[in-house]
Formats: C-alpha cells, sequence, structure tokens
C-alpha cells in the first residue's frame, strides 16, 4: 500500500461513519489521519512496524497507527469494511454527487435505501422521492441534474488541458468592456497536476453590485459552453465540451482579494486561516477581512493586505496547502521558493534521430531563444525499437553530431552529449558502458514490464543506478497522468540510493507526467537527493515549457539552490555524480 491509499481508506471511512450517525469526534480524528497519511513524506508502509516513528506523525495517535498498522498488514481496516457490508459501496459514489454530503446520503438511505448512483436515479424517475423531508422538487431536480453531470464528467483533467480552457475563456470574458481582470483559483491556481473543475474571477466596472447584468449575459453566450448548469446576478456554471466544470464569478474590486485569498487556499488551508483570523478577533470570508465586534472591513482588495492584516507574508498560491506555510509566513520565515526564471538549462530532449521532430541545431537554437546556458541532446536507446532507438554504432556517430553543435555555437551556450539509457527488465542498461562514458548526460529510464511487482521494479531501479556511469534517473516512478498509475516501487528506498550515490533525480516537466509529484520532490530534499526539472521536449517548440514542473516544485517548496539546472553549466557538471 502507498500512502494515498491509507489516505483514501480513512477518509473513506470517516464518511461512512457519518452516514452512519457516529460520534463527530471519532469522524474527526479519522479525517485528520487520512490528511497526514497523504502528506507525510515517510512511507507509511515501511514504517508500519515501527511505532514510535507513527506516533511522531502529527494527527497519527495510538488509535490511528494501530489502523495503520492493521491496513499495512491486511491492505484493509475493519471499520470501513463492516460498514460497507452494511451500506453497499455504492454509497461512496453517491458521494462523488455535486452538493452530496453523507447527511444526505443519510437520508436517502433511511427513507429508501437508496445505496448508489444508479439507485438514486430510479427512484427519482419512478417518484419514490416524492414526499420526503427536504425532497421538494427543486432538490429533486437538483439531484436529477447533478446525476446527469456526474455521469458526463465524472474524470478529472490534466493541469494543462484545464489551463487551456480557462485561458480561452478569460480571453473571451476579457473582450467585455468593464472586465479587467480575469484569474483562475482553486486547484488551478495552486498547480494540482490534475484539476476537477475550474473556478473564474473576473472584476471590474461591470461587476460592481448592480451593475452585473449585461456581463452575465456575456459569459452566458460564451460559444464553448455545452451545456448551462446555473446563472444568478454573479456567477455562471457551466460544462465545456469536454465535460469540464467551469464557475465564473463577477467580483466588485474592492472585495476581490479576499475572493481570491477564498477561492484559491486548499479547505484545510483555508479553516486554518480562518481560525487564526478567529483569534486575532476578525471574521475571513470571500468578501473581507472583518472585525468579529463590528463587522467593520480590514482588508479585501488584495490578497497581500489580508495576509499582512493577519501578521503574515503572502505566500505562493502552489504553497496553500495546510503544509506548515501558515506557521512559516507567520514567523516571517518562507523559503523563497523558485522560479520559471531561475533555470539555466533543459537536460532531457529527443531529436530526429530518435523519436524527436527537430535537429539537434533546431533544438540548440530553440534553447538559445529560451536563454538557456547549456542543454543535453538525450534521444532513445536501442531498445525501445519503436522509437527508432540508438545502437552502439548510431549512439557514436551521434555524440561526434552533437559536438561539432556544441562547437558551432562558439561560446554562446553548451551542448552536451547525452541518452536516455532504457532500464532493461533485469536492471540492466541497453548500450556498453563504453559508449555511456563518452556521453556527459547519461539518463536511465523505465519505459517497459511496468506490470513488475514492488519488489522486481525496486531491485531493477536500484541496479540500474548503480551503474556508474548513470548521472540522472528519468521519470522515476513511470506515471502518465490520468492514463498510467506510477509502477509499484519503493520510493524511499530508491531516494534514499540515489542521494547516497549522487545520482541526481528528474522531474519531469512533460504535463502528461509531471514525475516526480509534489510529495515525492519534497522526500527526495528530505533525503538529500539531488534535483533536476527537464522538459523531455520531442520538438523544439516545446522547449521553454516548463512552467507546469515548476509549480510542482513550488508545491514541494523547493528552491533554486535545490535544483542542479539553476546552476552555471559548470555548476551543473559539478552536481553531477562524479564519472568513473
Amino acid at each position: 500500500m502507498d500512502n494515498r491509499m491509507f489516505a483514501r481508506l480513512l477518509e473513506e471511512t470517516a464518511d461512512l461513519m457519518e452516514i452512519d450517525g457516529a460520534d463527530s469526534f471519532r469522524i474527526r480524528s479519522y479525517r485528520r489521519a487520512a490528511e497526514a497519511a497523504e502528506q507525510t513524506t515517510l512511507d507509511l508502509s515501511a514504517i508500519a512496524g515501527d511505532l514510535p516513528r507513527l506516533l511522531a506523525i502529527d494527527g497519527i495517535g495510538k488509535s490511528m497507527a494501530a489502523k495503520i498498522q492493521a491496513m499495512a498488514s491486511t491492505g484493509a481496516l475493519d471499520q470501513r469494511d463492516q460498514l460497507l457490508k452494511k451500506y453497499g459501496a455504492g454509497v461512496l459514489e453517491l458521494l462523488k454527487l455535486p452538493g452530496m454530503g453523507p447527511k444526505t446520503v443519510a437520508l436517502l438511505w433511511d427513507a429508501a435505501k437508496i445505496a448508489g448512483v444508479d439507485q438514486l436515479a430510479e427512484a427519482i424517475e419512478a417518484g419514490r422521492l416524492n414526499g420526503l423531508p427536504r425532497m421538494g422538487a427543486k432538490q429533486i431536480e437538483k439531484l436529477r441534474k447533478g446525476i446527469e453531470d456526474y455521469r458526463r464528467s465524472v474524470g478529472r483533467f490534466r493541469i494543462d488541458v484545464a489551463d487551456a480552457e480557462a485561458r480561452q475563456i478569460a480571453a473571451y470574458l476579457k473582450k467585455f468592456p468593464g472586465i479587467e481582470r480575469v484569474t483562475p483559483a482553486g486547484s488551478l491556481r495552486r498547480g494540482r497536476e490534475t484539476i476537477g473543475d475550474v473556478d473564474l474571477l473576473a472584476t471590474g466596472p461591470a461587476c460592481e453590485p448592480g451593475k452585473t447584468g449585461p456581463a452575465v449575459e456575456h459569459v452566458a453566450a460564451y460559444p464553448g459552453i455545452h451545456d448551462m448548469i446555473a446563472r444568478g446576478e454573479n456567477k455562471v456554471s457551466f460544462h465545456v465540451e469536454q465535460g469540464m466544470q467551469v464557475d465564473v464569478r463577477l467580483l466588485p474590486g474592492e472585495s476581490y482579494g479576499a475572493a481570491l485569498q477564498y477561492f484559491t487556499g486548499s479547505k484545510a488551508h483555508n479553516v486554518s486561516l480562518r481560525q487564526r483570523a478567529l483569534k486575532m478577533g476578525f471574521t475571513l470570508s470571500e468578501w473581507a477581512l472583518a472585525r468579529l465586534d463590528d463587522g467593520t472591513p480590514v482588508a479585501a482588495a488584495t490578497e497581500e493586505e489580508i495576509y499582512a492584516a493577519l501578521g503574515m507574508d503572502w505566500m505562493p498560491p502552489e504553497m496553500r496547502e495546510n503544509l506548515g506555510e501558515i506557521e512559516r509566513s507567520a514567523q516571517h520565515d518562507l523559503p523563497r521558493v523558485i522560479e520559471e526564471a531561475d533555470l539555466r538549462g533543459d537536460l532531457h530532449m529527443h531529436t530526429t534521430a530518435s523519436d524527436g521532430r527537430s535537429s539537434i541545431r533546431e533544438m540548440a537554437d530553440a534553447a538559445l531563444k529560451c536563454k538557456y546556458k547549456y542543454i543535453a541532446i538525450t534521444d532513445h536507446s536501442k531498445n525501445l525499437a519503436m522509437t527508432n532507438g540508438l545502437d552502439e554504432k548510431r549512439a557514436l556517430e551521434h555524440i561526434r553530431r552533437i559536438r561539432e553543435i556544441d562547437r558551432e555555437m562558439e561560446g554562446r551556450m553548451r551542448v552536451f552529449a547525452g541518452i536516455e539509457v532504457d532500464i532493461l527488465a533485469d536492471g540492466a542498461l541497453d548500450l556498453a558502458d563504453e559508449v555511456l562514458a563518452q556521453m556527459e548526460v547519461v539518463i536511465a529510464s523505465v519505459h517497459t514490464r511496468f506490470e513488475q511487482s514492488r519488489e522486481e521494479m525496486t531491485a531493477r531501479v536500484l541496479r540500474a543506478i548503480e551503474n556508474p556511469y548513470v548521472r540522472i534517473l528519468g521519470h522515476p516512478t513511470g506515471r502518465l497522468l490520468l492514463r498510467r498509475e506510477p509502477f509499484a516501487l519503493d520510493t524511499g528506498a530508491v531516494l534514499k540510493r540515489a542521494a547516497e550515490l549522487g545520482v541526481a533525480v528528474e522531474h519531469n516537466a512533460a504535463p502528461e507526467r509531471l514525475d516526480l509529484n509534489d510529495r515525492d520532490l519534497r522526500l527526495a530534499k528530505e533525503l538529500g537527493c539531488s534535483i533536476v526539472i527537464n522538459s523531455d521536449s520531442h520538438d523544439a517548440r516545446n522547449l521553454g515549457k516548463m512552467g507546469y514542473g515548476v509549480r510542482q516544485l513550488k508545491r514541494a517548496w523547493l528552491t533554486a539552490e535545490d535544483v542542479l539546472n539553476t546552476r552555471s553549466a559548470e555548476g551543473f557538471l559539478a552536481g553531477l555524480r562524479a564519472r568513473p
């Protein structure tokens, strides 16, 4: 089990307990433990037998530690299984419907023994909800629409897909006279790797109270709308063709900062911030930070003034996950997290020599336009026949051509010779050491046999990084977001050994990968790993597009000092594992 599985089982147990009417204190303890399991950088499976280390995790007490130990042993949680036996697994699906919480699920169960989305849809069609408490015609219609929405848009969307949609809608909105600013909020602004829906906040003269009618009509006329969910005085919600939900809010300028803060932070971040506000005699809402005694607004127009009024420094949106940022901000001790402008090179890219679409020179020229000081050309090796991977003979010729381009740069930029060498099923590499020895940057990656067990895959990767010519471990978990789950791997063991060997670990910034994720990046830093961020570009037009990856580094609180390719070319090479 990985930490996400522990967190999911604990969270689902809390939901089932709430449906069952359990004590609220016990429910909160499960939810707190779920959050702790998801956020800790410790591998819960690996430390399950070490009670003191479990108890050292904030949010895990003796009772929860015992449950984690049981889950690690059996893969299950008895209380969850008992409640699922009583209610059926379908109740968990009901909770995914828009606006559906445990109390409503409990009502549907008690009144009509409804325990799944299909059963709810059948009950609505048969009229069996009519007359139930809190089930008037409007509520039933809301449930019907919620089922339709869920069935159509149950999935999530990659950050680049959501961002592209948000940019397109924002450009349309700003064509309306009087809409001056449109800013994404929610998980998109926090840089989450996948997005459930898009929140857009708009402000300007047309968004002032009493004047929003024409602006609302403009929003509702957006040509990309697939179906309308709701339209009010200052909010329009709709689905676009691909099923993504978009919520557009029109806001007065004096409340824009408060709304931006409110709709950006994670639930846990906002709860902690509101608690801080209450202790200081304030109340914090989407409209303003106001005095608790008389409601007088103290700050609202900008996020900076809200955080300042609470005795805190403003923090990048990516950090707002309640992982200690509130305490560090109050102590004026937040790190300066990395920015895309800090990057000075890109060390993972492919050319027409394998499966890329641009030549070595085209990649180098594009990198110059990005103001990079160095790149590495790292085409695939021979095991990946579908990518026209290089064998030893072609690799040596490729090195010669890369050296020619490096000389043609005349000192404006370095072009390093490299390879993305394949890690075979047994951990061997698919190019001879004498060829790898002639390259500055050797990236080792897994591209096949993803079905191996955790033990087999871990041993495979560990053997690969023991090779003295490997300098970077590429996309370490092999995931493809929303398409392929990470392969089974003892990530902690691999990162620990990489740190010992001096092998850098890659954050692959391609938006379909974003691998390592933010949690594993935090773990890599804690273990002392060198970290490199790369684009994995297969086209010169994609160079310089590492923004989504940088956002994951920011979510992990990494600074420029934590990332090797923020250094000069000489500093970068010096930070890599020394070659034999």
